[in-house]
């Protein structure tokens, strides 16, 4: 098609005075332009105007393929906006975009910060927990936030992390003629934003200061997690990760999750899991753990077995397969029908009947064996001694 049909069109708060040309004649030329009220009433649609359904659903746009269709966006369509779901439903030559400025370009440009060396989210959907990996004292962050009273909940939660001396910049209307910014400090801002609310559309810029920041790197403190003592410990799981070598975007089965740590640093590194685990509580366990983090969207939990949960894992299929608990020649039978040639197999091991297990498949499929043996100085009297943890047999294997 040398015409699309769909026109995605970036509009600020300056409304139609800052549309190029071009976006101006789809826009006026469109049959029918989507969007939300606030974009509608800056684009003066009139009755062309159709508001998104509550919850968000593209299917009205969709099924008016074939007419001259709008659907309007801030800034750019492409970035935390509507176009790269429009254009996962439909082919590149059914649609063209009319971007503009983002909000974050336009955020950095009056703070004064360099876009490449600030982290930009989108937090009008999302819980508010995926800033916390991204915290370091001096980072600085830009997000979008739903309304203005998300503003408020931003600062409460930050004072909660330990982050209220941090600073923030709160900019309604970027780039429109009721721009205002105010600058506050996320402990203190509770009283202010009491007597006088930001109004939505809200953005925030946020400097970071004071707290203490996540570590990057696998093997995180065992404090950061709630768990019943069923938890790869910190020195482990950094072994653990190590062994099964996450890479961005790549999915993991862990099973007999346990707290869910293994899973949770997995997608910190960038990429999905699903925890399987038959205890209630530790599923529990796990579902705070995915929250604490931020990561609901990308950690799946299942309640049951392994065994039991194997055939419900099947698609997508895994990179990776990590074994905390309950490892036996059944599952191994089992998860060499489910893994996909190349999948990664980390256990590990406890007891002596499964690391006899371990030593026999090592000697017959091949695969790497690690034995850990780790201990710890704690108090002995009036001085110290070593306190050893049980003996782990770790099995790396390729399928």
């Amino acid at each position: 098609m040398t015409d699309p049909w769909l026109s995605v069109i970036g509009l600020n708060e300056d409304g139609l005075p800052g549309l190029s040309p071009a976006a101006r004649q789809a826009l006026d030329s469109a049959e029918l332009v989507f969007g939300g009220p606030r974009h509608l009433a800056l684009a003066e649609v009139g009755e062309r105007g159709q508001p998104w359904p509550q919850p968000f659903d593209l299917a009205p746009v969709l099924a008016q393929r074939g007419k001259r269709v709008a659907v309007l966006a801030s800034g750019d369509p492409f970035w935390f906006g509507a176009g790269g779901s429009l254009a996962a439903k439909l082919p590149p030559q059914e649609w063209r975009c009319f971007a503009q400025t983002s909000t974050f370009s336009l955020l950095a440009a009056r703070l004064g910060w360099r876009l490449e060396a600030t982290d930009c989210l989108g937090l009008h959907a999302s819980p508010l927990e995926q800033l916390l990996p991204r915290l370091a004292p001096g980072r600085q962050l830009i997000t979008l936030l739903r309304d203005g009273a998300a503003v408020e909940q931003l600062a409460q939660w930050l004072t909660r992390e330990g982050w209220g001396a941090s600073q923030l910049w709160v900019m309604e209307s970027v780039g429109g003629p009721r721009e205002r910014c105010r600058m506050l400090r996320a402990d203190t801002a509770a009283e202010a934003l009491a007597a006088d609310p930001a109004q939505a559309p809200v953005t925030v810029g946020l400097l970071a200061q004071g707290g203490s920041a996540l570590p990057q790197v696998p093997g995180r403190p065992d404090a950061w997690y709630a768990h019943d003592g069923q938890i790869t410990k910190a020195p482990v799981r950094a072994l653990t990760l190590s062994a099964l070598a996450p890479r961005r975007g790549e999915r993991l089965w862990d099973l007999g999750s346990g707290s869910g740590s293994v899973a949770v640093e997995w997608c910190l590194a960038g990429g999905t899991a699903v925890s399987v685990e038959q205890h209630a509580q530790r599923v529990a366990n796990i579902h705070t753990n995915a929250a604490r983090f931020g990561l609901q969207k990308s950690l799946q939990v299942v309640h049951g077995s392994s065994a039991d949960a194997l055939p419900q894992l099947q698609l997508p299929t895994p990179q990776a397969v990590f074994v905390g608990g309950g490892f036996d020649a059944a599952l191994f039978a089992a998860l060499r029908q489910h893994m996909p040639a190349g999948c990664r197999l980390v256990v590990n091991a406890v007891t002596l009947e499964t690391q006899a297990l371990l030593v026999q498949l090592q000697g017959e499929l091949g695969g790497k064996l690690l034995k850990l043996e780790l201990s710890s100085a704690v108090p002995l009297g009036r001085m110290r001694s070593w306190q050893a943890a049980r003996p782990l047999l770790q099995w790396s294997w390729q399928a």
